[in-house]
């Protein structure tokens, strides 16, 4: 815009001394009819280029909460204040093909994935936290339990949904804080699979035609247990603190550019790949997104991404073991919207929340508003993992 004022001065600077030097002339008898000065300023201005204005920054995008609402504290999502003092559940899903395609569990806010066994390529298994949980109509398949989540489970004060699993978990149940659970039970599907993948969770009563069979859905199951629908004592508040905007951590100077996280889990093949269109991580196993049929289709995916290198004991011949996550460690990192930081971790006693920290500026991590995912990543397998 300067160069454009300052052509169009010196233009009339040159008009008006052509004017003025015009008059001591000796007219002749060519006549020149020269337009008015106006139209030949309006003629320059419109021939001369006007510099780009610069584009405004983009507004940071808040997510509002409506009226009736407030953001959950497992995602910083808007949902139902009628949800608010409400225990989350915390329900272990077969993550074997066979069980494929899982139902119901893009209503999940945080998804650990966890070694199930260090035999048949070290499977692993999926604990789906879920909030609001009295409106599933349908959501697995069911499998059994290990240590490590009734552990986990607890962090969140959550109800853990299971079907079973091997002695080595008594002793963890029988803890105070990891004594609410429902194992088994839950309502049975004839969808042509195998009787351990046919077994999913519903929040209200379901009848299977095919077996004249009915099945008491998670809300009966929860009252006749006599366990509070509210957090209890063993609540330790908020697990994560969120921000509203979200944060892109290009003042790290130890981050990563990451556009795909390949998990060293053979047999599943996990992998989370960046999309650029929603800013997410979708969630691949089998060498398939994972899709969720009840929500169209639409593939499992998370705004956060934990991993964390964690050493495990192993009980037996038949793989089952429990990941020492009682303690602190220097290796793992937080991922989100295509950056990934240095994180370690503690949690300082079992019935105590894990606690991460950004390794470069201290203080816990602040999560983006969103799903997240979670992993422990065996010890043994740590530099295996693939950040592209």
């Amino acid at each position: 815009m300067k160069k454009r004022f300052c052509a169009i001065a010196l233009i009339l600077s040159a008009l008006l001394a052509f004017t003025a030097c015009g008059k001591d002339e000796t007219p002749t008898s060519i006549s020149i009819e020269e337009p008015p000065v106006e139209e030949v300023v309006s003629s320059i201005v419109e021939s001369v280029e006007e510099e780009p204005e610069p584009e405004p920054e983009p507004e940071p995008v808040v997510i509002e909460v409506p009226e009736g609402m407030y953001r959950s504290e497992l995602s910083n999502m808007p949902i139902s204040e009628d949800l608010k003092d409400q225990r989350p559940i915390a329900v272990m899903v077969d993550n074997e093909s066979k069980a494929y395609p899982h139902i119901g569990l893009n209503n999940a806010e945080v998804v650990y994935e966890l070694m199930n066994s260090t035999a048949n390529g070290r499977v692993t298994r999926l604990m789906c936290l879920v909030k609001d949980w009295k409106n599933l109509e349908q959501f697995g398949s069911v499998r059994s339990t290990r240590p490590t989540n009734v552990i986990m489970a607890a962090e969140w004060n959550a109800i853990l949904v299971h079907d079973g699993g091997p002695y080595y978990i008594n002793d963890w149940l029988a803890k105070p804080w990891g004594s609410n659970h429902l194992s088994g039970g839950f309502a049975r599907y004839t969808n042509g699979k195998n009787w351990e993948y046919t077994e999913y969770v519903t929040s209200q009563e379901y009848y299977n035609a095919d077996q004249g069979k009915s099945y008491p859905g998670l809300i009966d199951r929860i009252a006749s247990a006599g366990y509070s629908e509210t957090y209890n004592d063993y609540y330790q508040g908020q697990h994560f603190e969120f921000v509203d905007v979200d944060a892109d951590y290009s003042d790290h100077g130890s981050k990563i550019q990451v556009k795909e996280v390949d998990l060293p889990y053979p047999h599943n093949s996990s992998k989370l790949i960046y999309n650029e269109e929603t800013q997410t991580y979708d969630y691949y196993c089998y060498g398939d997104a994972h899709i969720d049929p009840l929500d169209g289709n639409k593939v499992m995916s998370f705004k956060n991404l934990i991993l964390y290198s964690v050493d495990y004991s192993v009980y037996d011949e038949h793989g089952y073991l429990i990941y020492n996550c009682i303690g602190a460690g220097d290796k793992g990192y937080f991922i989100s919207n295509g950056v990934g930081i240095p994180i370690h971790w503690a949690k300082p006693g079992e019935d105590q929340q894990t606690i991460y920290y950004d390794l470069e500026k201290g203080g816990p991590i602040k999560l983006n508003t969103g799903k997240t995912y979670i992993t422990m990543v065996p010890s043994d397998v740590w530099d295996d993992v693939v950040y592209k």
